[in-house]
Protein backbone atom coordinates (compact mmCIF):
# COMPACT_ATOMS: atom_id res chain seq x y z
CA UNK A 1 0.00 0.00 0.00
CA UNK A 2 1.63 3.33 -0.67
CA UNK A 3 2.28 5.22 2.66
CA UNK A 4 3.11 2.38 4.56
CA UNK A 5 -0.71 2.04 4.51
CA UNK A 6 -1.74 -0.63 5.89
CA UNK A 7 -5.50 -2.20 5.59
CA UNK A 8 -7.00 -4.22 8.36
CA UNK A 9 -9.67 -6.40 7.24
CA UNK A 10 -12.02 -7.28 9.66
CA UNK A 11 -13.01 -11.13 9.80
CA UNK A 12 -17.34 -11.10 8.27
CA UNK A 13 -17.65 -13.40 11.88
CA UNK A 14 -16.70 -10.19 13.65
CA UNK A 15 -18.42 -7.74 11.57
CA UNK A 16 -19.57 -5.12 11.97
CA UNK A 17 -17.85 -3.53 14.68
CA UNK A 18 -18.61 -0.41 16.80
CA UNK A 19 -16.57 2.20 15.98
CA UNK A 20 -16.82 4.92 18.88
CA UNK A 21 -14.60 8.10 19.29
CA UNK A 22 -14.26 7.96 22.94
CA UNK A 23 -12.43 4.26 22.67
CA UNK A 24 -11.52 3.87 19.05
CA UNK A 25 -9.53 1.10 17.67
CA UNK A 26 -5.52 0.91 17.58
CA UNK A 27 -3.19 -1.27 15.51
CA UNK A 28 -0.84 -2.68 17.98
CA UNK A 29 2.24 -4.17 16.20
CA UNK A 30 4.55 -6.78 17.17
CA UNK A 31 7.07 -4.28 18.27
CA UNK A 32 4.63 -2.77 21.33
CA UNK A 33 4.08 0.12 18.51
CA UNK A 34 0.55 1.34 18.35
CA UNK A 35 -1.25 3.01 15.29
CA UNK A 36 -4.03 4.91 15.39
CA UNK A 37 -6.41 3.65 13.00
CA UNK A 38 -9.03 5.23 10.71
CA UNK A 39 -12.68 3.68 9.56
CA UNK A 40 -12.21 3.18 5.87
CA UNK A 41 -15.55 1.33 4.95
CA UNK A 42 -16.84 -1.75 4.37
CA UNK A 43 -15.99 -4.81 2.07
CA UNK A 44 -19.18 -6.52 0.91
CA UNK A 45 -19.68 -10.00 -0.39
CA UNK A 46 -19.50 -11.02 2.60
CA UNK A 47 -20.01 -7.75 5.11
CA UNK A 48 -16.42 -7.11 6.48
CA UNK A 49 -15.27 -4.14 8.30
CA UNK A 50 -12.28 -2.24 7.07
CA UNK A 51 -9.84 0.27 9.11
CA UNK A 52 -6.15 2.03 7.95
CA UNK A 53 -3.16 2.15 10.04
CA UNK A 54 0.53 3.69 9.70
CA UNK A 55 2.91 1.41 9.53
CA UNK A 56 5.09 2.23 12.38
CA UNK A 57 9.12 3.34 11.68
CA UNK A 58 10.58 0.73 14.19
CA UNK A 59 8.67 -2.08 13.11
CA UNK A 60 9.12 -1.38 8.94
CA UNK A 61 12.68 -2.64 10.71
CA UNK A 62 11.89 -6.09 11.05
CA UNK A 63 11.58 -8.77 8.40
CA UNK A 64 9.41 -10.20 7.87
CA UNK A 65 6.66 -7.88 8.38
CA UNK A 66 3.88 -9.06 11.37
CA UNK A 67 0.56 -8.34 10.99
CA UNK A 68 -1.05 -6.10 13.71
CA UNK A 69 -3.71 -6.80 15.77
CA UNK A 70 -6.96 -4.65 16.23
CA UNK A 71 -7.97 -3.99 19.52
CA UNK A 72 -10.00 -1.00 21.41
CA UNK A 73 -7.34 1.30 22.99
CA UNK A 74 -9.11 0.53 26.50
CA UNK A 75 -8.07 -3.00 25.68
CA UNK A 76 -4.26 -1.82 24.82
CA UNK A 77 -3.64 -0.26 28.37
CA UNK A 78 -4.81 -3.62 30.39
CA UNK A 79 -2.06 -6.13 27.39
CA UNK A 80 1.40 -6.05 27.71
CA UNK A 81 1.75 -9.39 27.02
CA UNK A 82 3.86 -10.50 23.44
CA UNK A 83 1.80 -11.79 21.09
CA UNK A 84 2.54 -13.73 17.51
CA UNK A 85 0.95 -12.49 14.30
CA UNK A 86 1.00 -14.21 11.26
CA UNK A 87 3.47 -12.36 8.34
CA UNK A 88 1.69 -9.12 6.94
CA UNK A 89 -0.30 -10.18 3.55
CA UNK A 90 1.44 -8.00 0.87
CA UNK A 91 -0.39 -5.69 -1.57
CA UNK A 92 1.98 -6.66 -4.21
CA UNK A 93 0.93 -10.28 -4.29
CA UNK A 94 -2.62 -10.85 -3.47
CA UNK A 95 -5.96 -11.75 -4.66
CA UNK A 96 -8.07 -9.07 -3.98
CA UNK A 97 -11.73 -9.23 -5.48
CA UNK A 98 -13.77 -11.80 -6.89
CA UNK A 99 -16.83 -11.56 -9.39
CA UNK A 100 -19.04 -14.85 -9.59
CA UNK A 101 -21.13 -14.54 -13.12
CA UNK A 102 -23.56 -17.44 -14.30
CA UNK A 103 -20.84 -19.16 -16.39
CA UNK A 104 -17.44 -18.60 -14.48
CA UNK A 105 -15.11 -17.01 -11.59
CA UNK A 106 -13.09 -13.71 -12.58
CA UNK A 107 -10.62 -13.24 -10.04
CA UNK A 108 -8.46 -9.33 -9.12
CA UNK A 109 -4.74 -10.24 -8.34
CA UNK A 110 -2.08 -8.38 -8.10
CA UNK A 111 1.24 -9.79 -8.50
CA UNK A 112 1.37 -12.27 -11.90
CA UNK A 113 1.11 -9.45 -14.84
CA UNK A 114 3.14 -6.54 -13.68
CA UNK A 115 3.85 -5.77 -17.15
CA UNK A 116 1.78 -3.72 -19.66
CA UNK A 117 1.02 -6.23 -22.54
CA UNK A 118 3.00 -9.17 -21.59
CA UNK A 119 0.43 -11.42 -19.52
CA UNK A 120 1.19 -15.31 -17.88
CA UNK A 121 -0.72 -17.56 -19.68
CA UNK A 122 -3.54 -19.67 -18.46
CA UNK A 123 -2.55 -22.90 -18.14
CA UNK A 124 0.49 -22.12 -15.72
CA UNK A 125 -2.64 -21.33 -13.15
CA UNK A 126 -5.74 -22.95 -11.30
CA UNK A 127 -8.15 -21.65 -9.27
CA UNK A 128 -8.77 -23.02 -5.87
CA UNK A 129 -11.61 -23.17 -4.09
CA UNK A 130 -11.51 -23.16 -0.03
CA UNK A 131 -7.93 -24.23 2.53
CA UNK A 132 -6.29 -26.45 3.57
CA UNK A 133 -6.51 -30.07 2.09
CA UNK A 134 -10.43 -30.04 1.21
CA UNK A 135 -10.21 -27.70 -2.11
CA UNK A 136 -11.34 -27.82 -5.52
CA UNK A 137 -9.75 -26.94 -8.66
CA UNK A 138 -10.59 -25.80 -11.72
CA UNK A 139 -8.67 -24.50 -15.03
CA UNK A 140 -8.05 -20.74 -15.76
CA UNK A 141 -9.62 -19.94 -18.79
CA UNK A 142 -8.22 -16.49 -19.33
CA UNK A 143 -5.11 -14.33 -17.72
CA UNK A 144 -4.78 -10.54 -18.69
CA UNK A 145 -3.43 -7.91 -17.17
CA UNK A 146 -4.95 -8.44 -13.25
CA UNK A 147 -7.88 -10.41 -14.49
CA UNK A 148 -8.29 -13.94 -13.90
CA UNK A 149 -11.57 -16.19 -15.41
CA UNK A 150 -11.94 -19.57 -14.24
CA UNK A 151 -14.64 -22.22 -14.37
CA UNK A 152 -17.25 -22.31 -11.61
CA UNK A 153 -16.83 -25.59 -9.62
CA UNK A 154 -19.47 -28.21 -9.67
CA UNK A 155 -22.72 -26.73 -7.62
CA UNK A 156 -23.23 -30.60 -5.65
CA UNK A 157 -19.89 -30.24 -4.72
CA UNK A 158 -19.71 -26.98 -3.44
CA UNK A 159 -22.55 -24.82 -1.96
CA UNK A 160 -22.62 -20.86 -1.37
CA UNK A 161 -24.21 -21.88 2.20
CA UNK A 162 -20.62 -21.40 3.85
CA UNK A 163 -18.21 -19.00 2.91
CA UNK A 164 -15.55 -19.79 0.62
CA UNK A 165 -12.22 -18.23 0.27
CA UNK A 166 -10.92 -18.24 -3.35
CA UNK A 167 -7.80 -18.21 -4.32
CA UNK A 168 -5.29 -18.48 -7.41
CA UNK A 169 -2.47 -21.58 -7.88
CA UNK A 170 0.76 -21.09 -9.57
CA UNK A 171 1.50 -24.44 -11.18
CA UNK A 172 5.15 -25.52 -10.22
CA UNK A 173 7.11 -28.85 -8.93
CA UNK A 174 5.61 -27.55 -5.50
CA UNK A 175 3.11 -25.49 -6.06
CA UNK A 176 2.42 -21.72 -4.74
CA UNK A 177 -0.64 -20.26 -3.69
CA UNK A 178 -1.68 -16.50 -4.29
CA UNK A 179 -2.40 -15.54 -0.61
CA UNK A 180 -6.60 -13.75 -0.59
CA UNK A 181 -9.36 -12.17 0.59
CA UNK A 182 -11.41 -12.66 -2.04
CA UNK A 183 -14.49 -14.93 -1.42
CA UNK A 184 -16.63 -16.77 -3.52
CA UNK A 185 -19.65 -15.56 -3.55
CA UNK A 186 -23.27 -15.82 -5.62
CA UNK A 187 -23.51 -14.27 -8.69
CA UNK A 188 -24.34 -10.67 -8.57
CA UNK A 189 -25.08 -7.57 -10.90
CA UNK A 190 -25.73 -4.14 -10.87
CA UNK A 191 -29.02 -3.58 -9.20
CA UNK A 192 -31.72 -2.89 -12.15
CA UNK A 193 -35.36 -1.90 -11.34
CA UNK A 194 -37.45 -4.43 -12.75
CA UNK A 195 -40.24 -1.83 -14.11
CA UNK A 196 -37.54 -0.77 -16.52
CA UNK A 197 -35.59 -1.94 -19.16
CA UNK A 198 -32.16 -2.61 -19.75
CA UNK A 199 -30.67 0.96 -19.95
CA UNK A 200 -29.82 2.13 -23.74
CA UNK A 201 -26.44 3.82 -22.51
CA UNK A 202 -24.91 4.55 -18.68
CA UNK A 203 -21.06 5.63 -17.55
CA UNK A 204 -18.67 4.31 -15.49
CA UNK A 205 -15.91 6.36 -13.38
CA UNK A 206 -13.54 5.48 -10.41
CA UNK A 207 -14.00 8.52 -7.92
CA UNK A 208 -11.81 9.70 -4.99
CA UNK A 209 -13.33 13.20 -3.55
CA UNK A 210 -15.09 13.91 -6.10
CA UNK A 211 -18.06 15.79 -4.31
CA UNK A 212 -17.85 19.14 -5.13
CA UNK A 213 -17.41 18.12 -9.10
CA UNK A 214 -20.08 15.01 -9.44
CA UNK A 215 -23.67 16.90 -9.27
CA UNK A 216 -22.22 19.23 -12.62
CA UNK A 217 -21.06 15.87 -14.36
CA UNK A 218 -24.42 14.01 -13.71
CA UNK A 219 -26.78 16.95 -14.56
CA UNK A 220 -24.90 17.41 -17.52
CA UNK A 221 -24.33 13.97 -19.08
CA UNK A 222 -28.11 12.87 -17.98
CA UNK A 223 -29.82 15.50 -19.88
CA UNK A 224 -28.62 14.26 -23.22
CA UNK A 225 -28.78 10.81 -22.66
CA UNK A 226 -26.77 8.89 -20.23
CA UNK A 227 -29.62 6.86 -17.82
CA UNK A 228 -27.36 5.29 -14.82
CA UNK A 229 -24.57 6.27 -13.23
CA UNK A 230 -21.87 3.93 -12.14
CA UNK A 231 -19.09 5.09 -9.55
CA UNK A 232 -16.23 2.62 -8.50
CA UNK A 233 -15.19 4.29 -5.39
CA UNK A 234 -11.35 4.67 -4.62
CA UNK A 235 -11.71 5.10 -0.85
CA UNK A 236 -13.18 8.87 -0.51
CA UNK A 237 -13.25 10.56 2.48
CA UNK A 238 -15.21 13.49 1.74
CA UNK A 239 -19.11 14.55 1.06
CA UNK A 240 -19.28 12.04 -1.72
CA UNK A 241 -21.85 9.84 0.15
CA UNK A 242 -24.11 13.10 0.76
CA UNK A 243 -23.85 14.14 -2.63
CA UNK A 244 -25.05 10.50 -4.45
CA UNK A 245 -27.89 10.67 -2.18
CA UNK A 246 -29.29 13.99 -2.71
CA UNK A 247 -28.56 12.72 -6.66
CA UNK A 248 -30.74 9.65 -6.07
CA UNK A 249 -33.47 12.11 -4.21
CA UNK A 250 -33.78 13.80 -7.03
CA UNK A 251 -34.05 11.10 -9.21
CA UNK A 252 -31.05 10.34 -10.27
CA UNK A 253 -29.97 6.69 -11.05
CA UNK A 254 -26.32 6.90 -9.49
CA UNK A 255 -25.07 3.82 -7.30
CA UNK A 256 -21.69 3.67 -5.75
CA UNK A 257 -19.45 0.14 -5.58
CA UNK A 258 -16.57 0.68 -3.05
CA UNK A 259 -13.61 -0.22 -4.57
CA UNK A 260 -11.02 0.92 -2.35
CA UNK A 261 -7.65 -0.58 -3.96
CA UNK A 262 -5.68 1.63 -5.08
CA UNK A 263 -4.15 1.63 -8.53
CA UNK A 264 -6.49 -0.82 -10.40
CA UNK A 265 -8.32 1.15 -12.81
CA UNK A 266 -8.40 -1.13 -15.29
CA UNK A 267 -9.90 -3.79 -13.26
CA UNK A 268 -12.21 -1.62 -12.18
CA UNK A 269 -13.52 -1.10 -15.81
CA UNK A 270 -13.53 -4.72 -16.16
CA UNK A 271 -15.23 -5.33 -13.70
CA UNK A 272 -18.25 -3.02 -14.33
CA UNK A 273 -18.18 -4.58 -17.68
CA UNK A 274 -19.33 -7.61 -16.06
CA UNK A 275 -20.93 -6.18 -13.26
CA UNK A 276 -23.30 -3.69 -15.39
CA UNK A 277 -23.88 -5.75 -18.30
CA UNK A 278 -27.36 -7.01 -17.66
CA UNK A 279 -28.39 -3.66 -16.63
CA UNK A 280 -26.69 -1.26 -19.30
CA UNK A 281 -26.17 -1.93 -23.51
CA UNK A 282 -23.45 0.86 -24.10
CA UNK A 283 -21.30 1.94 -21.25
CA UNK A 284 -19.32 5.40 -21.38
CA UNK A 285 -15.76 5.35 -19.63
CA UNK A 286 -15.25 8.80 -18.88
CA UNK A 287 -13.81 10.84 -16.11
CA UNK A 288 -15.51 13.40 -13.83
CA UNK A 289 -13.62 16.05 -15.04
CA UNK A 290 -14.48 15.37 -18.86
CA UNK A 291 -17.73 16.34 -20.40
CA UNK A 292 -19.08 14.75 -23.79
CA UNK A 293 -19.86 17.27 -26.38
CA UNK A 294 -20.79 18.15 -29.72
CA UNK A 295 -20.32 21.53 -32.03
CA UNK A 296 -23.98 20.20 -33.55
CA UNK A 297 -25.34 21.00 -30.26
CA UNK A 298 -24.22 24.52 -30.54
CA UNK A 299 -27.69 26.24 -32.00
CA UNK A 300 -30.00 23.72 -29.23
CA UNK A 301 -31.98 25.93 -26.98
CA UNK A 302 -32.29 23.23 -24.48
CA UNK A 303 -30.77 19.58 -23.96
CA UNK A 304 -32.20 16.53 -25.28
CA UNK A 305 -31.99 13.28 -24.03
CA UNK A 306 -31.49 11.60 -27.37
CA UNK A 307 -28.20 13.42 -27.91
CA UNK A 308 -26.01 10.78 -27.46
CA UNK A 309 -27.97 7.64 -27.71
CA UNK A 310 -28.84 8.66 -31.39
CA UNK A 311 -24.89 8.25 -31.98
CA UNK A 312 -25.16 4.73 -31.19
CA UNK A 313 -24.96 2.02 -33.30
CA UNK A 314 -27.26 -1.10 -33.46
CA UNK A 315 -25.66 -3.89 -33.16
CA UNK A 316 -26.96 -7.73 -32.72
CA UNK A 317 -25.38 -10.14 -30.53
CA UNK A 318 -23.73 -12.20 -32.83
CA UNK A 319 -25.05 -15.80 -32.72
CA UNK A 320 -24.50 -17.17 -35.98
CA UNK A 321 -20.93 -17.72 -37.60
CA UNK A 322 -18.80 -14.09 -38.15
CA UNK A 323 -19.47 -12.43 -41.48
CA UNK A 324 -17.36 -10.31 -43.21
CA UNK A 325 -18.72 -7.51 -42.45
CA UNK A 326 -17.70 -6.67 -38.96
CA UNK A 327 -20.20 -4.23 -36.58
CA UNK A 328 -19.68 -0.95 -34.57
CA UNK A 329 -19.45 -1.84 -31.16
CA UNK A 330 -17.24 0.87 -29.60
CA UNK A 331 -16.61 4.51 -30.26
CA UNK A 332 -13.96 6.41 -29.62
CA UNK A 333 -14.07 10.10 -29.06
CA UNK A 334 -10.81 12.46 -29.15
CA UNK A 335 -10.39 14.71 -26.33
CA UNK A 336 -9.00 18.34 -25.83
CA UNK A 337 -7.32 19.29 -22.58
CA UNK A 338 -7.98 22.70 -20.85
CA UNK A 339 -5.85 24.59 -18.84
CA UNK A 340 -5.87 26.14 -15.25
CA UNK A 341 -7.78 29.31 -17.53
CA UNK A 342 -6.41 31.86 -15.22
CA UNK A 343 -8.02 29.96 -12.49
CA UNK A 344 -6.39 29.83 -8.81
CA UNK A 345 -9.24 28.32 -6.63
CA UNK A 346 -12.33 26.05 -8.14
CA UNK A 347 -14.64 27.81 -10.00
CA UNK A 348 -18.13 28.37 -7.79
CA UNK A 349 -20.25 27.95 -11.16
CA UNK A 350 -18.66 24.34 -12.01
CA UNK A 351 -15.92 23.41 -14.11
CA UNK A 352 -17.25 24.07 -17.47
CA UNK A 353 -17.96 28.26 -16.74
CA UNK A 354 -14.43 28.06 -15.36
CA UNK A 355 -12.25 26.36 -17.60
CA UNK A 356 -12.01 27.78 -21.44
CA UNK A 357 -8.57 27.85 -22.58
CA UNK A 358 -6.98 24.39 -23.80
CA UNK A 359 -4.64 23.04 -25.74
CA UNK A 360 -4.42 23.00 -29.88
CA UNK A 361 -4.24 19.57 -30.33
CA UNK A 362 -6.44 17.49 -29.58
CA UNK A 363 -4.62 13.99 -27.13
CA UNK A 364 -5.84 10.29 -27.01
CA UNK A 365 -9.51 9.27 -26.32
CA UNK A 366 -12.14 7.77 -24.17
CA UNK A 367 -14.72 5.65 -25.30
CA UNK A 368 -18.57 3.97 -25.26
CA UNK A 369 -18.64 0.36 -25.65
CA UNK A 370 -21.55 -2.15 -26.43
CA UNK A 371 -20.96 -4.41 -23.32
CA UNK A 372 -21.89 -7.55 -25.28
CA UNK A 373 -19.23 -6.92 -27.84
CA UNK A 374 -16.29 -7.09 -24.97
CA UNK A 375 -13.66 -9.91 -25.15
CA UNK A 376 -14.15 -12.62 -22.77
CA UNK A 377 -10.72 -11.25 -21.31
CA UNK A 378 -12.28 -8.21 -19.92
CA UNK A 379 -8.72 -6.39 -21.95
CA UNK A 380 -8.91 -2.50 -22.02
CA UNK A 381 -6.14 -0.33 -21.94
CA UNK A 382 -6.78 3.92 -21.20
CA UNK A 383 -10.63 3.78 -21.70
CA UNK A 384 -11.20 1.29 -24.13
CA UNK A 385 -11.58 -2.25 -24.43
CA UNK A 386 -10.72 -5.33 -26.58
CA UNK A 387 -13.53 -6.70 -28.35
CA UNK A 388 -14.59 -9.87 -29.61
CA UNK A 389 -14.09 -10.86 -33.10
CA UNK A 390 -17.10 -10.01 -35.18
CA UNK A 391 -16.62 -6.22 -33.82
CA UNK A 392 -15.08 -3.21 -34.76
CA UNK A 393 -14.57 0.33 -33.30
CA UNK A 394 -15.27 3.78 -34.75
CA UNK A 395 -13.30 6.84 -34.29
CA UNK A 396 -15.31 10.20 -34.03
CA UNK A 397 -13.81 13.37 -35.87
CA UNK A 398 -13.38 16.30 -33.23
CA UNK A 399 -15.77 17.97 -35.44
CA UNK A 400 -18.89 15.47 -34.67
CA UNK A 401 -17.77 15.07 -31.17
CA UNK A 402 -15.21 15.61 -28.61
CA UNK A 403 -14.42 14.88 -24.97
CA UNK A 404 -13.58 18.48 -22.98
CA UNK A 405 -11.30 17.37 -19.95
CA UNK A 406 -10.90 19.78 -17.43
CA UNK A 407 -7.37 18.19 -16.62
CA UNK A 408 -5.21 20.79 -15.42
CA UNK A 409 -7.33 22.81 -12.99
CA UNK A 410 -6.76 25.58 -10.69
CA UNK A 411 -3.59 24.30 -8.75
CA UNK A 412 -5.19 23.34 -5.39
CA UNK A 413 -7.42 21.06 -7.04
CA UNK A 414 -4.57 19.52 -9.44
CA UNK A 415 -2.40 19.26 -6.72
CA UNK A 416 -4.20 16.55 -4.99
CA UNK A 417 -3.89 14.60 -7.82
CA UNK A 418 -0.52 13.85 -6.58
CA UNK A 419 -2.00 11.33 -4.20
CA UNK A 420 -1.61 8.61 -6.51
CA UNK A 421 -2.45 7.62 -10.13
CA UNK A 422 -5.22 5.03 -10.58
CA UNK A 423 -4.36 3.00 -13.28
CA UNK A 424 -2.22 -0.08 -12.40
CA UNK A 425 0.50 0.50 -15.49
CA UNK A 426 1.15 4.61 -14.77
CA UNK A 427 4.02 5.37 -12.46
CA UNK A 428 3.01 7.42 -9.52
CA UNK A 429 3.66 11.12 -10.19
CA UNK A 430 6.09 11.49 -7.44
CA UNK A 431 8.26 8.30 -8.63
CA UNK A 432 11.37 10.10 -10.30
CA UNK A 433 10.99 7.74 -13.48
CA UNK A 434 9.93 8.36 -17.13
CA UNK A 435 10.17 12.47 -16.70
CA UNK A 436 9.56 12.73 -20.50
CA UNK A 437 5.98 10.26 -20.68
CA UNK A 438 3.14 11.22 -22.29
CA UNK A 439 1.32 10.72 -18.94
CA UNK A 440 3.68 13.40 -17.11
CA UNK A 441 2.88 17.00 -17.03
CA UNK A 442 5.19 19.01 -18.46
CA UNK A 443 6.77 21.35 -16.50
CA UNK A 444 6.04 20.02 -13.35
CA UNK A 445 8.21 18.02 -11.12
CA UNK A 446 8.40 15.00 -9.47
CA UNK A 447 6.69 16.93 -5.93
CA UNK A 448 3.43 18.76 -5.59
CA UNK A 449 5.44 21.95 -6.07
CA UNK A 450 3.28 24.53 -8.04
CA UNK A 451 4.97 25.58 -11.40
CA UNK A 452 5.54 29.43 -11.78
CA UNK A 453 2.39 30.73 -14.06
CA UNK A 454 0.74 27.68 -13.56
CA UNK A 455 -2.67 29.64 -14.16
CA UNK A 456 -1.52 30.35 -17.49
CA UNK A 457 -0.15 27.49 -18.66
CA UNK A 458 -1.83 25.06 -21.59
CA UNK A 459 -3.90 27.77 -23.18
CA UNK A 460 -3.17 27.93 -26.51
CA UNK A 461 -6.81 28.46 -27.64
CA UNK A 462 -9.97 30.13 -26.22
CA UNK A 463 -12.93 27.62 -26.36
CA UNK A 464 -15.93 28.92 -25.14
CA UNK A 465 -18.20 26.15 -27.22
CA UNK A 466 -19.34 24.23 -23.76
CA UNK A 467 -19.10 26.76 -21.68
CA UNK A 468 -22.16 29.35 -23.84
CA UNK A 469 -24.24 26.07 -24.33
CA UNK A 470 -23.90 25.16 -20.93
CA UNK A 471 -24.78 28.49 -19.45
CA UNK A 472 -27.67 28.67 -22.24
CA UNK A 473 -29.03 24.75 -20.79
CA UNK A 474 -28.45 25.44 -17.03
CA UNK A 475 -28.39 29.11 -15.96
CA UNK A 476 -31.19 29.95 -13.50
CA UNK A 477 -31.42 33.51 -12.49
CA UNK A 478 -31.63 33.87 -9.02
CA UNK A 479 -33.74 35.83 -6.48
CA UNK A 480 -30.74 38.80 -6.34
CA UNK A 481 -31.57 40.66 -9.15
CA UNK A 482 -29.09 40.39 -12.59
CA UNK A 483 -27.92 36.87 -10.45
CA UNK A 484 -27.54 33.95 -12.26
CA UNK A 485 -26.32 30.35 -10.56
CA UNK A 486 -26.07 26.80 -12.70
CA UNK A 487 -28.40 24.13 -11.78
CA UNK A 488 -25.65 22.24 -9.97
CA UNK A 489 -24.64 24.73 -7.67
CA UNK A 490 -25.73 24.21 -4.25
Amino acid sequence: MPDWEVFVIVSPDYTPLIFTQEDPYVCVFNTGEVSPTIPAGELRFPARNLFKCEFPRRARRRLPFKQPMLMKSSQKKNNVTPFKQPELLRWTFLVYDSLTTDDDVVLFVKGLNNRQGINREPNEFNCIFGRGNNVIRTNVTSSMQEVFRCKRPDPNVLSFEERITVSLEIVRPIPVVVPSVAYYTPPRKLENNEKTARARLCACTMVYNVGKFLKEWVLYHSRIGVEKFSLYDNGSDDDLPKVVDELVQEGYDVKTYFWLWPKTQEAGFSHSAIYAKDSCSWMMYIDVDEFVYSQLWSNLSRPLKSLLPSLLPNPRNLQEPISDKKQVAEISIPCYEFGPSNKRSHPIMGVTQGYNCRRKMENRHKSIVFLDAVDHSLLNVIHHFILKQGYKGKKMNVHDMVVNHYKFQAWPEFKAKFRRRVSAYVIDWTQELNPHSNDRTPGLGFSPVEPKSWPQKFCEVYDNGLKDLTWRWFAIKSPTPSRYRMAWQR
